[in-house]
Formats: structure tokens, C-alpha cells, sequence
């Protein structure tokens, strides 16, 4: 070898070695980030770049720690799919959206609002991953941030809760387990309510509960670890949110949602040592549990057994109790008398973990005597505090229905007012600890002289209304027993600019569906039974009925209804993409789902369809599936929505038959459409011509036949349709699937004039009205 050859190698092996090992903390449209590159923040604290786990070989795009000895990774961008190779990429397009690669092939990519100008991605001294425009003053001006969308870490500066303006939820989501990044079943939370609080948990159950926000912390939970962390939490029309920042900034702090342990740990680096010092663990015992001790039960942790009745409380079944079962709770020794002569008291507890805030009322501008008069004055108000309890507290909380998940403290904790029978005010209580309890008498005789006649005026009115329409109040009832809340119609009104016409998004069976905003800023979809609909009452009742009781991330989330004079309204989370077939269908929107989005969607309608089938409480048919029953979010996750249609199964039911056929033309399955026959291979039907127009792109060619061929609804026997959790097995593994079995009708029954309409663009049935009942034509 020359002497020439020799320094060309050498040249390139330092060329290459210098790329790869300066430090640069950003990357624009012309350069990039492959396997065994990095970029590293300004100041050196984290690192961005491909890394496997200890037990596979499988490449993701992750952001770490950078000095320390440890490979501490915070947050991943693939971790539901990952690269079998080390040809991945990271770029950013020159729309601003940073798009990972494997071989050509989109394996993740993030998603911008707006176009950006001369984009630029950046690794902050935070952790946080950005994309901004190129020489924006703004330093927080980003168009796309990681921080938006968390993995199993929470750092500090990051925001977990809400953004209202664009319909943005932050989560910390747990890992499937140490070795597997993808997304878990385990995750905390700030669920929206009257008093926000935050929560763990376990899929669609509640876990552990932090508590309320309470002007200091979520449950005075974070009091021992003050000496590291400042905490700060966020309450506007715009934003609801709580974050952490640590005291000292040389220190290196993360929590993590564990979902092998069941736990949230908070952490500190420990430099002398070289270890993550734990500093908090959630839950810490059994009665942090949440619901441990059943309605009404008290849990102190230090005593055996740990759960206790509340002072005026008896358990609900006592051998159960006895047994050491609790989660059958308590219930009142005597009832209240807020209707009777006598008056009702509070007893003062204190040191508590106030009960779940699930059904709360907030009034921020009161103090705790007016929210006591304020709590009588209501039958329904079990118990009051103060919202803020900051500088001897502020603010009035109220809480109905039964006292859930109720924690005893040894220190620490809040006062808690529980309403009583006066009758209890002479008996013990029932924890032994007479110091906890103050009984405060919570009316006089003059008070109830005027209350009484009130409530019997108010009670005389609205027995006028019900003798006016029994049927309508029949209705009403129904929906108050559910646990839902109740809008107004002129809260509806404002929301949606009293039903302007611009804000309509849609329109169904049911009837037209309007965009709204409410007064703290969140965005709805608003429902309105149309008056000339086929659908009707029975319709409204079941589609809230089936949902309150449905909780999935595949099915769109009911937060209310209205059923005021002649006006039924169902109010939805707002699904900022839309509809599915305003995507698939449309020309310009379909470029934007490639093959992996596309995948996704079809991926999770199958799972919302097994829920429904198998996993909820109730086994149920949705009779209506079909490309505008289904919803996008702003991560165009799917989302199945209107259920008027759909049947509930006992237990052991599989199949049902109807003389009044529901549902769309094209997606009904031949056997539903002709005979009456509905199960669960019914909707595995509608799935799989949604699933046909999801990839092709391209409507369902409805009752016509085209260039000789079967329509789709010709293809298929009930009985060769699978299950849709095997379905979902198929989708999400890489076996090799068995040959179909031939098609159910035979092709002979095409008509002659098929070749007429081969060359129509779209022989599909246009109309994807709903039909409430199936007529011969």
C-alpha cells in the first residue's frame, strides 16, 4: 500500500471519529442523527440517540443522562416500534416535523400544528427535545416539544395535565417492564373535575390516589421531600397542570411510573455514592391503596386492623368485616334529618386524606363558615373544607355521595367537616381518638324555619313540572341515576354559540353535532337529537347508559349530557382530527397516514371492538361501525363513538335477532341485513370493511358489484369471521396467517350492466346516513 493510499484511509477514519464525537445539540433540515451518532445538550446534561435494552437488540431513539456511569434513559420516541437494525435516522423535514427512519420506511415521526420557517430541532439543558423556528426570540416558543408527550419519566420543568387550547393531555406512562419501553397499562395523571387531583392508574382503574390539590400539594404527600423539590401548580382558561423544579440545580432529579412494582418513585442522583437515592415511594402501604376500606371507611395505617368506620358509621355487612373484607364499607347509623325538625350536624376531623373528589363542588372565593351554610343548605352535601389550606385556609370544597378512599395521618394531613344526625352527637368514636373529633352544630331552629319552607316550595314546583310530563321526567331519571354530570342547556348555549351554524362538525342519525368551548377553556363536541330523528329517547338513554359504564382509550369519552324542555344533548370530549373517513377519504388529509398511522388506527379500533366484546362488565354489540363512528385525537389515535345502536349481552348471550335492522348499508353483515341476526361476528363484519377502506383508501362499494368481481359484503361466512381478540393477536404478532377460505356467495349473481359502472371513481354507496329500520326497496 502507497504512502497516498495510507492517508486517504486515515483521513477517513478521523473524519468519521470527529463526526461522531462533537458534541452538537441540534440538527436542521440538512443534517441528521444516525445509529451511533448523538447530540448532547449545551450544558451537557442530556444525551439524545440510539440505544438497545441489556436484553435485546432492538434499536429506539432516546434521550439519557449524559455524565453519569449509569445509562438512565427518560424518554423514548419508538418504544412501540422499535428498529431491527442500525440503519435507523433521525431527521427534521423542512415542514418542521422531526421524522424517524428505518431503510425508508417511517418508523415515528412528530406532529406540528402549524408550518414552521427554517426549522431547527434542539436538545435542551431540561431534557426536553424541541422544535422551533430558526431565530425566534421566544427561547419557549416551540412548535413540538418531547415534553408534550412523556414516556415512564417525569422531570423537572415538565407540565403533567392539560393544555386547553389545543386538547393536550400530558401523562407519565409507564414502561411494559425494564427490557420493553412500549407504552403500559400503568400511568399518573391529572383527571379534570370540580377539584382536580391526580392519580395513579391501572389501566381504567383507579390506583393510588395523590389527592387534591391543596395550595401546598397533591394530599400533603410531598412534604418530606421539600428540601429537593420546589413544586408549582397551574389553574387557568388556558392550562391545568402540575410540575416540579428542583432547589439546586447541580442536582439531577427524575420520578418514574413503574409498572412491574405498581409504584412512583421520585429520585435523586447521589454523586458520592453513584447511586439513584430513592426519595419517595407511592403507594407507600396498604391504605394508600386507594378505596382500601370501602364508602365511609377511615384506613390508619398503623393500627390492626387498619380499617375503621367513621365516627356515625356501622360496617355495611359486618361479617365481611369481621373477616377482614372492607371494601363493602360503611353506611350511616341514622339517616339525616335535613328534611325533619331536628337539625343535622358536622363533626370535625382532622389529619386526614379528604375522600376522592370525583363528586366535589368548588367555590374559591368563600371561607369555611359560609361554606358550611353552604353545604346545609344542599341535602345532597355529605361533607365540606376548605379548598386551600394555606394561612389558616381559604376556599370551600363540598363533597356528595359516599366518602371514598379517606386516609388517617399521624401528622400532616386536613380538616375534614362530616354531616351527621344530630342523634350521634353523644357517641364515641368509632378510631378511639375522641381528640380528633369537634362537634359543631351546624343549624338553629330560625334557620330551619326558613329552609324548611324553601325546600317544600322548590319540592311543590318541581312536582308541577313532573305531573306536566311524566315521561319526560321518567327519562330525566334515568340519567340522574347515572354517575354523570349534568350540563345546562344555557352553559351549552355560550359553549357553542348558541348552536351556531358554523361550529357544526357533523351530522348522524342521531342529528347534527356542533364544536363548543366551555368557560375554562376545553374544547367539546355537542350532540343534539335532532326532533325529526328515527332515533329517539330510548336511543339517547342507551347510548348514556352504555357509556358511562365504558372506559377505554379506544372509546370516546362521554363527560355529560342535558335533557332540558325538548332538548336532548350528549357532550363528548372534542377530537381535534376529526372523523376517520374525513381522513382516509380526502385526497390531501391521506397523504398524512402512512402506513404505520394507518396500521395504528386499525390496531386500536380492534382493541376498542375487544373491549366491547369481552373485557368490559357488559358484553356489547355495536351495530354501527363504520368509518364516521370513528374518532381521531390530535395523536389521530382511534376512538369508536355513537353507541345508540348498540345491544347489550347477559353473560353467557353471543347472538340476537331483530325485526327493526339498524345500522349502515355497506357495513352490515349479510346475515343482519337479511334476516335480522346480530353477535359479535356482526361487527368483526363492519370491522373488516372498515379495515379494507382504511388501507386501500377507497369507500366500501355498498350493494353494487363492479368489474365482475364480489362487493366486499360478498366475501365472508359468520362463522370463518375470527374473534376480535384474535384479531388483535393477528395484528400485533408476525405469524404467518392461514389461507382464507373461499367467499360466501357466489359470483355469479353480478348483474349484466356491472361493466357499466366499472369506470365510475367511487361506485361506493354515498349516503352513510344511519338508517333506524331496513325497508325493501
Amino acid at each position: 500500500m502507497d504512502i497516498f493510499s495510507l492517508l486517504i484511509i486515515v483521513a477517513c477514519v478521523l473524519v468519521s471519529s470527529f463526526k461522531i464525537s462533537i458534541a452538537i445539540d441540534s440538527i436542521n433540515v440538512s443534517l441528521s442523527v444516525s445509529d451511533g451518532e448523538t447530540l448532547v445538550s449545551r450544558g451537557g446534561k442530556f444525551e439524545l440517540g440510539f440505544y438497545s435494552t441489556n436484553s435485546s437488540q432492538k434499536r429506539y431513539l432516546g434521550i439519557w443522562f449524559h455524565n453519569i456511569p449509569t445509562h438512565t434513559v427518560v424518554w423514548v420516541a419508538n418504544g412501540a416500534n422499535p428498529i431491527n437494525n442500525l440503519f435507523g435516522i433521525l431527521t427534521l423535514n423542512s415542514t418542521g416535523n422531526l421524522v424517524l427512519s428505518q431503510n425508508g420506511s417511517i418508523v415515528w415521526h412528530s406532529t406540528l400544528v402549524k408550518q414552521a420557517e427554517d426549522p431547527v430541532a434542539v436538545l435542551l439543558e431540561s431534557g426536553n427535545l424541541v422544535v422551533r423556528n430558526g431565530g425566534e426570540a421566544n427561547p419557549e416558543a416551540f412548535l413540538w416539544q418531547s415534553f408534550d408527550y412523556p414516556s415512564n419519566t417525569f422531570l423537572p420543568g415538565m407540565k403533567l395535565g392539560w393544555d386547553f387550547r389545543i386538547g393536550l393531555e400530558r401523562r407519565i406512562t409507564s414502561w411494559k417492564s425494564p427490557e420493553d419501553p412500549s407504552p403500559g397499562e400503568f400511568y399518573r395523571s391529572l383527571v379534570l373535575g370540580s377539584y382536580p387531583e391526580s392519580y395513579l392508574m391501572n389501566g381504567t382503574q383507579k390506583f393510588f390516589r395523590f389527592g387534591p390539590w391543596n395550595g401546598v400539594s397533591f394530599g400533603r404527600l410531598y412534604l418530606n421531600t421539600s428540601i429537593y423539590f420546589y413544586t408549582n401548580y397551574v389553574s387557568n382558561k388556558d392550562e391545568l397542570f402540575y410540575m416540579y423544579s428542583l432547589k439546586n440545580d447541580s442536582i439531577l432529579g427524575r420520578a418514574v411510573v413503574n409498572q412491574t412494582s405498581h409504584t412512583y418513585h421520585s429520585f435523586i442522583w447521589n454523586e458520592g455514592v453513584g447511586i439513584w437515592e430513592e426519595t419517595s415511594t407511592y403507594p407507600r402501604d396498604q391504605c394508600d391503596i386507594y378505596g382500601f376500606c370501602g364508602p365511609n371507611g377511615n384506613c390508619i395505617a398503623a393500627e390492626s386492623p387498619p380499617c375503621q368506620c367513621l365516627k356515625g358509621f356501622s360496617p355495611k355487612s359486618p361479617h365481611a368485616w369481621n373477616s377482614r373484607y372492607w371494601t363493602h364499607g360503611c353506611v350511616r347509623n341514622k339517616p339525616l334529618s335535613c328534611k325533619d325538625k331536628h337539625s343535622d350536624v358536622f363533626v370535625k376531623f382532622v389529619r386526614l386524606k379528604v375522600p376522592d373528589a370525583s363528586h366535589t363542588s368548588l367555590d374559591d372565593n368563600i371561607g369555611l363558615e359560609e361554606c358550611r351554610y353552604k353545604c346545609l343548605n344542599n341535602c345532597s352535601c355529605m361533607a365540606y373544607a376548605n379548598s386551600d389550606i394555606r394561612e389558616g385556609g381559604s376556599g370551600c370544597v363540598m363533597w356528595f355521595g359516599n366518602l371514598i378512599d379517606i386516609k388517617q395521618f399521624s401528622h400532616d394531613g386536613q380538616d375534614l367537616y362530616i354531616r351527621m344526625s344530630a342523634s350521634e352527637i353523644g357517641e364515641e368514636p368509632h378510631n378511639g381518638d375522641k381528640k380528633n373529633i369537634k362537634i359543631v352544630v351546624a343549624t338553629t331552629a330560625a334557620i330551619c324555619g326558613i329552609l324548611l319552607p324553601c325546600i317544600y316550595f322548590i319540592y311543590k314546583g318541581r312536582k308541577n313540572i313532573i305531573d306536566k310530563s311524566k315521561t319526560e321526567d321518567n327519562n330525566e331519571r334515568h340519567v340522574d341515576d347515572l354517575d354523570l354530570p349534568l350540563f345546562d342547556l344555557q352553559t351549552i348555549k355560550t359553549a357553542t354559540t348558541n348552536f351556531l351554524i358554523r361550529n357544526k362538525i357533523g351530522e348522524g342519525g342521531f342529528g347534527p353535532v356542533y364544536w363548543g368551548k366551555l368557560e375554562d377553556g376545553q374544547e367539546i363536541a355537542v350532540k343534539r337529537l335532532s326532533r325529526n330523528s328515527g332515533q329517539g329517547m330510548t336511543e339517547f338513554i342507551n347510548e348514556v347508559k352504555l357509556i358511562v359504564k365504558l372506559q377505554h382509550r379506544n372509546l370516546v369519552k362521554l363527560l355529560g349530557c342535558c335533557i332540558e324542555g325538548q332538548e336532548r344533548l350528549l357532550v363528548y370530549e372534542y377530537m381535534s382530527n376529526g372523523s376517520l373517513d374525513s381522513f382516509i377519504f380526502d385526497d390531501t388529509k391521506a397523504k398524512l397516514l402512512q402506513w404505520p398511522q394507518r396500521f395504528h388506527i386499525i390496531g386500536g379500533i380492534a382493541r376498542g371492538l375487544m373491549y366491547l366484546h369481552q373485557d368490559s362488565r357488559l358484553r356489547i354489540i355495536h351495530r354501527d361501525l363504520k368509518a364516521s363512528n370513528v374518532l381521531l385525537d390530535e395523536n389521530l389515535s382511534p376512538k369508536i363513538s355513537d353507541f345508540g345502536m348498540a345491544r347489550i349481552f347477559a353473560g353467557n348471550q353471543t347472538e340476537g335477532n331483530t325485526d327493526r335492522v339498524v345500522g349502515t348499508y355497506g357495513y352490515m353483515a349479510p346475515e343482519y341485513a337479511a334476516d335480522g341476526l346480530f353477535s359479535v361476528k356482526s361487527d368483526v363484519f363492519s370491522f373488516g370493511i372498515l379495515v379494507l377502506e382504511v388501507v386501500c383508501g377507497r369507500r366500501n362499494k355498498g350493494l353494487y358489484h363492479v368489474n365482475d368481481s364480489l362487493n366486499l359484503i360478498g366475501h365472508h361466512h359468520p362463522e370463518d369471521r375470527p374473534i376480535m381478540a384474535s384479531v388483535v393477536l393477528m395484528l400485533g404478532s408476525e405469524m404467518e396467517l392461514a389461507e382464507p377460505n373461499e367467499p360466501g356467495f357466489l359470483s355469479r349473481n353480478i348483474p349484466a350492466d356491472a361493466n357499466s359502472r366499472s369506470n365510475q371513481k367511487d361506485t361506493c354507496s354515498e349516503n352513510e346516513v344511519t338508517i333506524s329500520l331496513l325497508e325493501a326497496r
